[in-house]
């Protein structure tokens, strides 16, 4: 009788890889061509969801147990850390609230827009890439929550970047650190706007089209200019970290640092900025307001005391 072959033979490797890599490129060109494709990634990172919540549970347990069995003078020494950070953070406070207090009274006194608080929401990090082309990370937040595309993202020390992709329960954010991210900066020491865009390091970014001439140095910290409305202004991005200077050419080569730590953190704040009014509704808010704080001190010079004209006037 013949012998019964152990393995079964298939089709060759060759044609089965040839079959995969044709999938994977129809896939990658439905996916660039055409957005149905968002929605199947949606579903997808819905059921990848609870995959990634189980394979974070062994970091969570080692951390209780590394907090569990942490030596006692270890602990003391650590919250002694924290109070002394507790006390400088009040002093900052301090003085930061005197400081905002004068802000308010010289911009009333200019007429100037009041800044408006930018809601958050907390997040924590799920996942982060493993390939060494692309920064991303994974955070466990989605549209269920209130998140959306281009939601600026930060950590306890700077930006770290946007969300790209949101599911149900989870989003993708694009790093700071990506070579196809960018965004515009200013320098807060002086107000010098520039573009900042990834390097395709963690640990660096690059400051794009400076003059020679520009004033920029070593140490400055480049925050968010707030233009095209996408990131709110003020939060702190990079610090410049060299500035090397060609006589032969036009523009300077300039590095930064992110400020964010974008390779340790955990937690994250999904920013809600409000949405920028266009030139026109801006016109129009601008002219309301005036008409009516012209009404108001017409009021005032017609009768202080009457109050029926108030009624009319919010």
């Amino acid at each position: 009788m013949p012998i019964k072959p152990l393995f079964s033979h298939g089709p060759l490797p060759g044609y089965r890889l040839f079959f995969c890599l044709l999938i994977a490129g129809a896939l990658m060109f439905v996916d660039q061509r055409f957005t149905r494709m968002e929605n199947v990634r949606a579903q997808m990172s819905m059921v990848v969801a609870p995959i990634q919540w189980v394979v974070g549970v062994p970091s969570r347990v080692l951390d209780w147990g590394a907090l569990a069995l942490s030596d006692q003078q270890a602990l003391v020494d650590e919250n002694q850390r924290l109070r002394e950070q507790i006390l400088t953070l009040s002093h900052r406070g301090q003085q930061m609230a005197s400081l905002v207090k004068e802000n308010a009274e010289l911009r009333r006194l200019l007429n100037a827009a009041q800044r408006r608080d930018i809601p958050y929401m907390s997040a924590e990090l799920l996942s982060l890439d493993n390939d060494p082309f692309s920064h991303q990370m994974v955070v466990d937040r989605g549209h269920r929550h209130g998140a959306y595309v281009g939601q600026p993202v930060i950590d306890a020390t700077g930006l770290v970047g946007q969300v790209t992709a949101v599911s149900a329960y989870s989003s993708r954010v694009l790093l700071l650190a990506d070579a196809s991210h960018a965004l515009p900066v200013q320098v807060n020491r002086n107000g010098l706007r520039f573009i900042v865009q990834g390097a395709g390091r963690y640990g660096r970014v690059n400051v794009l089209h400076v003059p020679n001439t520009a004033d920029i140095r070593e140490g400055d910290l480049l925050t968010t200019s707030g233009l095209a409305g996408r990131f709110p202004p003020g939060y702190p991005v990079a610090r410049v970290t060299d500035v090397d200077h060609d006589p032969g050419q036009p523009f300077a080569q300039v590095t930064a640092e992110p400020t964010a730590q974008l390779k340790r953190s955990r937690h994250f704040l999904l920013l809600s900025p409000p949405p920028r009014l266009s030139p026109d509704e801006q016109q129009w808010d601008d002219t309301l307001r005036i008409s009516v704080e012209a009404l108001r001190s017409a009021r005032q010079v017609v009768d202080p005391d009457d109050t029926s004209f108030s009624r009319e006037v919010p």
